[in-house]
């Protein structure tokens, strides 16, 4: 199973045909090669998979997903956490 990441683009290199995201607090470069050219701009989201930016979505349905993962994140956390403190 692949999983995509909605990130936010917080800057474009037109040159090198890469943008900067930012996909919950972590900045990353991906490359814009799969999107049509001027499809992205500053502060659209977009779904980020193995480095490639596969297409924008729409800021209610990013922030959605977003606070999804953090929920899975938080219940991944304290399962370890749970783990660890039996393993003691």
């Amino acid at each position: 199973m692949c999983l995509s990441i909605p990130s936010k683009v917080v800057k474009i290199d037109k040159k090198a045909n890469v943008a900067t995201l930012d996909t919950m607090g972590i900045k990353r470069d991906a490359s814009l090669a799969l999107m049509e050219d001027g499809a992205v701009e500053i502060g659209d989201y977009v779904l980020l998979h193995i480095g490639f930016t596969m297409n924008k979505i729409d800021e209610v349905s990013a922030l959605e997903s977003l606070e999804t993962y953090k929920e899975i994140l938080e219940i991944m956390d304290r399962e370890e956490n749970k783990t660890i403190g039996e393993g003691s």
